[in-house]
């Protein structure tokens, strides 16, 4: 009998992962993680051997994450939520401190995850299960729910977050080849398609008829999944459309980069909305939330 070990790889392995994934980059993660450079590296290989696949592409720029390095990142992000959540709740005095959250792939990966975690640096006494979905209606209800919406049909207590803003992305790699100057040249570049459950995504037709462009656009690839899209689209596979402020991130660092000045204001809105006889700490989250909104705007 073989005495191989297959349960989950190190908590140390997996931490290290983590940090370079959320920093995009080995360098910061050592800093936080207090390591060098050298132990995160060593770290993310060994884990990449014992799963038998990469989970960064590694460049003379930096590094970026592969789709199997996404899905293990929201992965191991749900699962961090999870223990912070189970940790929490050990630790509280009532339970009316849990509070329940919902929210897309994209959005929790792209704002929510990253703002719950500076929540919890000033307000860990407060317990907070996210729930990352993808289906419109969900069965569970929850204290909150993070929604891309017309929020004007909305029953119950809703505030709106942001408007945004969908422009045309893609890689600094990619726009080498296909140098694109105005709309028409659209047709003759492979573009992202994103065909997601959820129908309030703008689609690249809509997006060019807001501008009066009727022609051709081009064929390219089609994911049901908005962080797949812009992951492919920083693999040089095309021209994704971007919600400015989601992937603010991703244009700070360089690896995507706005191709034409048409800006869309999206038709729907960024709000949260607060179950009715939701516990006190729900409003305490969705004020703090509301707060970082006003504030990202400011900063925009």
């Amino acid at each position: 009998m073989s005495d191989k070990h297959y349960g989950l790889p190190s908590l140390s392995a997996l931490a290290s992962f983590e940090a370079a994934a959320r920093h995009v980059g080995f360098k910061a993660a050592a800093a936080e993680l207090n390591v060098t450079p050298a132990a995160v590296s060593h770290q993310i290989k060994a884990l990449e051997q014992e799963l038998g696949k990469s989970l960064f592409h590694r460049h003379q720029r930096g590094v970026e994450l592969t789709e199997t390095g996404i899905s293990l990142f929201l992965a191991v992000q749900r699962g961090l939520g999870q223990m912070s959540d189970a940790v929490q709740h050990i630790r509280a005095t009532s339970a009316r401190q849990g509070i329940t959250i919902r929210a897309t792939t994209a959005v929790s990966s792209l704002w929510l995850t990253p703002l719950l975690a500076k929540f919890w640096r000033t307000h860990g006494h407060v317990v907070v299960t996210q729930q990352v979905t993808d289906t419109a209606h969900s069965a569970a209800e929850c204290d909150l729910v993070v929604r891309y919406a017309d929020m004007s049909r909305e029953t119950g207590p809703c505030q709106s977050l942001f408007k945004d803003h969908i422009i045309a992305l893609a890689s600094p790699n990619f726009l080498k080849q296909y140098p694109i100057k105005t709309l028409s040249d659209l047709a003759h570049a492979p573009l992202i398609q994103l065909h997601a459950e959820d129908q309030t995504w703008t689609t690249w037709p809509q997006w060019a008829q807001a501008f009066g462009y009727d022609g051709a656009l081009g064929e390219g690839l089609h994911v049901n999944n908005y962080t797949i899209a812009l992951q492919a689209a920083q693999d040089d596979m095309g021209v994704v459309l971007g919600w400015e402020r989601l992937t603010r991130p991703l244009i700070d660092q360089g690896t995507l980069v706005q191709i034409l000045p048409h800006r869309l204001e999206t038709p729907q809105d960024f709000y949260v909305k607060l179950r009715r006889n939701a516990p006190a700490n729900a409003k305490v989250l969705r004020d703090w939330l509301l707060q970082r909104a006003r504030n990202e705007g400011i900063k925009a």
